[in-house]
């Protein structure tokens, strides 16, 4: 399990070095799981001990989300109070990305049909 958790653990600094120096918009963790995407697609397949760490996170990956929980009952006075524009960009977000994400769709299946 440990070689696991380092493969994962490296490419997160790598993400890190790069968002630091490179990419400070995007966040190190991010651009580590992209770089370790990318890292698994080229080389075709994932290897026992990676497999065997996202197999052990996956597990329990509900336990993520307690400190998000924790926060909006923290916040739960200041989400109260701005819940209409909470609600408002909650829906507006939903809308456009089905509509992009439809749109985006249609043109690759209008460009897919045409090169068959």
């Amino acid at each position: 399990m440990i070689p696991g958790l380092v493969q994962i653990l490296l490419w997160q600094g790598v993400g890190e070095l790069i968002s630091y120096f490179f990419l400070p918009i995007l966040p190190g963790p991010v651009l580590g799981l992209i770089f370790l995407l990318v890292f698994l697609i080229i080389r075709g397949h994932v290897n026992a001990p990676l497999a065997m760490v996202s197999d052990a996170f996956s597990q329990h990956l509900g336990v993520l989300f307690v400190p998000a929980a924790v926060g909006v009952i923290l916040f739960l006075p200041q989400l109260k109070a701005n819940a209409f524009a909470i609600i408002t960009a909650l829906l507006v977000s939903v809308v456009l990305t089905i509509t992009t994400t439809a749109v985006i769709v249609r043109f690759f299946a209008k460009k897919d049909s045409s090169e068959s």
